[in-house]
């Protein structure tokens, strides 16, 4: 189930909370001394106006450091202890801050995986692997980022400011109104701007996830690209979508830049406000020197703040974008879960399958793709399933490991509900090999041995020769160790299917299902393989699905879907009789006109 973020459980504050979980007294800490080194950006005004008052200015100032020097030098060695204390503080806090952050980083990157790892078939049709892939990295970055900067410079700006606030009503309030006079309307300013800003933020975020989607599947999809020798107009689409982006990011980088200049000019207007004011205020005695050094030394703690206040909100709104980005998949739960009553089954099953009346409709679709589906494969049998492209036949085989769940009816496995066993205990007892064959950057044994990592040498190679693939693994220069590139590159289709077959077969299934597994290997190979899993050496049920007659013709039943129904089933000498779909796609196959059950080889 996706959340929409009108319906997360925690607020994105919440949320990060949650995430520093264990560091949180570091964190707490370090904005404690952020405000702590802001305050003491306090002292060095201060013992200016100090040194500047009693030694620099005045009739007396001379006489007074004459009789006061070792005063003046603990101003002065205050002045610089106190900055060298501030940047100490100033380093372990950002010290602090990184390290809170990168441990959430990690902590919900594994989290978010992990999610992702459990999810359904449903997520994986909603999500394209490039959106994914930019909530793992860009979108986590931006809020990696608003712990370790945005934070602070906010709690850097507020406290700043009001410190340099209260000092400043301290030393002379008529001054102190003037300046801090101009905060109202710098507030107005970048209020205005975060509405402005937060919805390009959002779209920016969409349309990084496109490009990164735009250059996944084009990546992933190379040899098509090369094959039909696209690549300048892969080129130009990549352009496109590069281009779409870029120009959302101007776009929302120019909201900013509007609004920009009249920070700017608010801040700029400080240091007229002082010189004009505080030289009224020194010339009628109302400030002293010292205090107009100090108003001059610390208008940055005024200006700054509201010079930055416009850059931090952008920053958070684009965290705010990413975090929704990021808490959709954090929240999310599938579908397909573990019923509260699932039954615990431990123990090996043997392997009966069963269909009742089951019927199935994909969420998106607007018709059917199975209707009334029924039939039993018993342990041991294999049972083949044939029918045109796209009359349901993957989508039948889906619904035993339960990768979806049917609109009506039951597939039992061993008379049990599969929706009542545990997912884990139902799929480690199946074996599946499908046509569109992944293969991971690993070595072939890696490979063979994926669902059984504990699995000895030997059996890896005994089944490679189960599925006929131990002969070319051999030929390899590093025979079992060789590593495969990603998806397989480098082996062919046949190969692939082989070692795919072997990684099936690894896990001694309950239940093997084939998804026209032996599609791409020779005739010759394909009867070896036959041989193979007719003499396997543990009991195994075959849910086979195909469209040659070599594969299906020795199963103990084959059934024929016709727009997703069973129009047909029976043994092949029974079907061949009926003189059906399936005795025409034998004479297809043979080019024989005049069928008896005999004459098919």
């Amino acid at each position: 189930m996706i959340m929409s973020k009108k319906h997360f459980p925690r607020t994105k504050i919440q949320w990060i909370w949650d995430n520093i979980a264990g560091l949180r007294g570091v964190f707490i800490l370090a904005m404690v001394g952020t405000v702590v080194y802001n305050f003491l950006q306090l002292t060095v005004p201060f013992f200016s106006q100090q040194i500047v008052d009693r030694f620099l200015t005045g009739d007396d100032a001379a006489t007074h450091f004459q009789a006061n020097k070792k005063e003046f030098y603990i101003l002065i060695a205050c002045m610089v202890g106190i900055t060298l204390l501030r940047a100490l503080i100033v380093y372990l806090d950002c010290m602090a801050y990184e390290h809170v952050s990168q441990r959430a980083l990690y902590r919900v990157r594994n989290h978010l995986f992990e999610k992702i790892e459990h999810q359904d078939m449903h997520f994986y049709n909603e999500y394209r692997t490039g959106d994914l892939m930019t909530r793992l990295t860009g979108d986590l970055d931006a809020v990696r980022h608003n712990i370790a900067w945005v934070v602070r410079m906010i709690i850097e700006c507020f406290s700043l400011f009001t410190a340099a606030s209260v000092y400043f009503f301290y030393m002379n309030w008529k001054m102190a109104i003037c300046i801090i006079a101009l905060a109202p309307v710098i507030f107005l300013i970048v209020f205005t701007f975060r509405r402005k800003v937060a919805p390009m933020h959002a779209l920016l975020r969409e349309k990084h996830a496109q490009m990164n989607t735009a250059a996944q599947e084009n990546i992933s999809g190379n040899r098509v690209v090369k094959a039909f020798s696209r690549e300048d107009y892969e080129i130009d689409k990549f352009d496109e979508s590069n281009k779409d982006y870029a120009e959302t990011n101007k776009k929302t980088r120019l909201v900013w830049i509007k609004f920009f200049p009249f920070v700017e000019t608010c801040a700029n207007l400080l240091p007229v406000i002082l010189l004009w004011i505080g030289g009224t205020l020194l010339m009628k005695d109302e400030m002293t020197m010292g205090e107009y050094v100090a108003f001059s030394g610390l208008m940055w703690a005024i200006a700054n703040p509201m010079r930055l206040l416009g850059n931090i909100l952008n920053e958070f709104q684009r965290f705010s974008a990413a975090a929704d980005k990021v808490m959709e998949i954090y929240y999310s739960e599938p579908k397909i879960v573990d019923a509260e009553d699932a039954i615990d089954h431990p123990e090996r099953f043997t392997g009966k399958v069963e269909f009742k009346n089951v019927s199935f409709q994909y969420e998106d679709a607007d018709l059917p793709v199975l209707t009334d589906i029924s039939f039993v494969a018993n342990p041991g049998e294999t049972v083949a399933i044939m029918g045109e492209t796209g009359c349901g036949k993957t989508s039948l085989i889906q619904l035993i490991p339960r990768f979806y769940e049917p609109t009506h009816g039951q597939v039992l496995v061993d008379g049990m509900d599969v929706s009542k066993l545990k997912l884990k205990q139902l799929r480690t007892s199946i074996g599946m090999a499908t046509q569109d064959v992944l293969l991971y950057s690993d070595t072939i044994d890696g490979n063979i041995a994926y669902g059984d990592t504990n699995i000895t040498k030997e059996n890896v190679i005994k089944f490679a020769r189960y599925s006929a693939a131990d002969e070319f693994i051999s030929k390899m220069p590093e025979g079992y160790e060789t590593i495969v590139g990603e998806r397989g590159v480098g082996l062919s289709g046949g190969q692939k299917q082989r070692i795919s077959l072997a990684r099936a077969l690894a896990v001694r299934p309950s239940i093997l299902i084939l998804d026209d597994t032996t599609s791409a290997v020779d005739m010759e190979t394909e009867k070896q393989i036959q041989k193979s899993l007719s003499e396997l050496d543990f009991p195994c049920t075959k849910i086979i699905i195909a469209q040659r007659i070599s594969t299906t013709k020795k199963a103990d039943r084959i059934l024929i879907l016709q727009d997703g129904k069973i129009s047909e089933s029976g043994t092949h000498d029974e079907l061949i009789k009926k003189g059906g779909y399936y005795a025409e796609l034998v004479k297809l196959q043979t080019g024989q006109t005049d069928l008896t059950a005999k004459e098919v080889i």
